[in-house]
């Protein structure tokens, strides 16, 4: 060794300050070892935004996280939105991706130089790099969900945009939607429900380069059958009958179906939160249909080769 580094090595001990050292059984499986917790199961019902003043409301995990917050997952935030006719709010995430559903409502949205009307059933994608501005002119509420706790764990800072502002119409979204559903081959398929994409993601087909967006329709008296993926899953009920509801389950049996399962009964405006890896059916016990959107990290593990989705 060349004798100045040797120096740096053996006179420089503050540099090894940070250094650990684990034995590999202890260190590899950190979850199972319970050093760092699993994401939980958990409901946010649609009252949080039913009232009230003009604000953002976080659907906050992040204690049961572990991490700074607000987080409903280890890189994505949900929230609800309340905006009362003739307000306004920015919106500005240390974000890449932002979308956001009209759960009722309209009015407008402005980012740098792009605006556009939105109106119920519209879904719109934003970059971060800007200030988001909401308008409203008849109240409204939204579900909205953004991967700043991604960018906070990396620590990074957003620097570009990689799309621009997309508004996916709810009469486009609803028309595609019912044109899946009425395909003659849509029984035979695993659900019925189209993905929002844009034109620079190829690869991912999602709807950014972080965020994937599914709109779903579960028919009367269906089972979505069970099926995992690598990405969480943060989950909104557009509408939905009595009698629909989703079991999650860490494993299933050699028939495919759940063992010891947790269920979630749906309403109308609920949100939450499916673990990834966890094993997931949906069912509609009723004589009417429900809808739903399924909120992922999953255009960035697409890219990443790890989404692994599986269906029994």
């Amino acid at each position: 060794m060349n004798a100045s580094l040797q120096a740096i090595a053996i006179d420089s001990p503050q540099y090894e300050a940070e250094a650990e050292y684990f034995e590999y059984s202890k260190a590899a499986n950190p979850i199972a070892a319970k050093i760092i917790s699993r994401i939980p199961y958990k409901t946010f019902p649609g009252a949080l935004c039913a009232t009230g003043e003009s604000r953002v409301i976080p659907l906050d995990l992040s204690q049961e996280l572990g991490c700074e917050g607000p987080a409903t997952g280890p890189g994505l935030t949900a929230n609800f939105i309340r905006l009362n006719a003739g307000d306004r709010l920015a919106l500005q995430p240390n974000a890449t991706s932002q979308v956001l559903y009209v759960i009722e409502g309209a009015g407008s949205l402005a980012y740098g130089d792009s605006s556009f009307e939105w109106s119920k059933g519209c879904f719109m994608a934003l970059p971060g790099l800007l200030s988001t501005q909401l308008s409203a002119t008849a109240d409204a509420r939204f579900y909205y969900v953004h991967d700043e706790p991604l960018l906070r764990y990396l620590g990074v800072e957003r620097t570009q945009d990689r799309f621009q502002p997309t508004l996916y119409p709810a009469a486009v979204a609803n028309a595609k939607l019912r044109e899946a559903a009425e395909d003659p081959r849509a029984s035979d398929r695993s659900r019925v429900s189209i993905l929002l994409g844009n034109r620079n993601f190829p690869q991912t087909r999602t709807v950014t380069h972080v965020l994937w967006a599914m709109y779903g329709i579960v028919p009367a008296g269906a089972v979505q059958k069970a099926h995992r993926h690598q990405s969480i899953a943060l989950d909104f009920i557009i509408d939905c009958p009595v009698g629909c509801y989703t079991l999650v389950g860490a494993q299933v049996d050699e028939h495919g179906k759940i063992q010891n399962p947790t269920r979630i009964d749906w309403e109308p405006g609920l949100a939450f939160v499916t673990p990834p890896g966890y094993w997931h059916a949906h069912f509609n016990e009723s004589t009417e249909e429900a809808f739903l959107i399924p909120i992922q990290d999953a255009g960035l593990q697409t890219y990443l080769r790890s989404l692994d989705i599986r269906f029994t």
